[in-house]
């Protein structure tokens, strides 16, 4: 064999021998690696426990916060965050329910509301952990708790606002746009194809008609009317004392104090010392839930995100994945 033929065989089996071994090594990574990366990356998040005061494990109170608006846009990953994790709150409302060591809780309410569903599922929640734990609940009021943000504030044995809290906003509202004048300006036409006449309502492509408009308002009307049993139930107040501020009209704490829709006008800490007097947890452990994501965030002790900071593209995905895709109600003071 002359030297051509050996260098050719030579470098067939380094060929061959490399094919074999990147091949396994591909394989190795594709089997655990990558399966250990996805699973460190899932969504799925696990709720840990951290002590904000040590004291008796047996009787605890737990302290919940609901912050941002009230909207099921998903959970947060590793590279990416949610203002507001809806099922992940609702994880942790369900966790009280079968923790008897927890015997009472404060919930922080920074939240100008959100949507109408999102909001009942909290407020279903916390009638549930009150008439089957029969444990208290007091309310927090930060910057704002309004609309919705009062709606899950309304079934708390007693509630604590700032001078300065938005409050109130008791209502419900539905908006669209119209671009039809726009795209006629523009020259556009739309062109639709429908099953029936009002198929495409708050489409933005025709104005509202008045039997349309009609239809949404009985809808609103049923909504309003479902906010203010829920504030008549919570507050012990009789439906016309309600509808006196019910017309969507914002208040600060001092307002809604004198309109009866808060107990108290303090911060966070006056309301857990306020559970912890009222109902004899001086010597309770005060914890909150901290969501991990596992995997990577406990690798690094910090989300990808946080480290970097978000940038621009992924605040705006953020923002426009927590922005509507129609028209909805919604129980929401400010942007919408």
């Amino acid at each position: 064999m002359n030297t051509k033929r050996w260098l050719a065989l030579g470098a067939a089996v380094v060929l061959i021998g490399f094919s074999i071994g990147l091949n396994t090594v591909i394989s190795i990574f594709k089997t655990d690696f990558f399966s250990s990366f996805d699973s460190l990356t899932a969504t799925e998040q696990t709720m840990i426990e951290t002590v904000v005061e040590p004291g008796d494990l047996g009787n605890r109170i737990a302290l919940l916060s609901v912050d941002g608006t009230i909207q099921d846009v998903g959970s947060s990953t590793p590279f990416t965050t949610v203002e507001y994790d809806h099922q992940n709150f609702l994880a942790q409302l369900e966790g009280i329910l079968y923790d008897e060591s927890i015997q009472a809780v404060v919930l922080y309410v920074n939240s100008p509301g959100g949507g109408v569903i999102e909001s009942a599922e909290i407020y279903e929640k916390l009638l549930e952990i009150k008439e089957q734990r029969e444990i208290p609940i007091y309310v927090s009021m930060g910057s704002y708790a309004a609309s919705g943000g009062y709606y899950i504030s309304a079934p708390a044995d007693k509630i604590f606002a700032h001078k300065e809290t938005i409050t109130g906003s008791i209502g419900v509202i539905m908006q669209s746009y119209n671009f039809s004048e726009l795209a006629s300006n523009l020259g556009i036409e739309f062109e639709t194809i429908k099953s029936g006449a009002h198929k495409d309502m708050f489409g933005g492509t025709r104005p509202t008609t008045d039997e349309e408009k009609a239809m949404v308002q009985e809808m609103i009307n049923e909504s309003y009317e479902e906010f203010v049993d829920v504030i008549e139930q919570g507050r012990s107040m009789t439906e016309a004392d309600v509808k006196k501020v019910a017309d969507g009209r914002i208040m600060g704490g001092s307002q809604a104090l004198k309109a009866g829709f808060v107990d108290e006008i303090g911060g966070l800490e006056d309301t857990i010392a306020a559970v912890r007097t009222d109902f004899g947890l001086e010597d309770a452990e005060l914890f909150e839930y901290e969501s991990s994501l596992g995997g990577i965030t406990s690798m690094l002790g910090m989300k990808v995100s946080s480290f970097f900071g978000p940038s621009p593209e992924q605040q705006f995905l953020t923002k426009l994945m927590s922005s509507n895709g129609g028209p909805r109600m919604m129980y929401l003071y400010g942007e919408y």
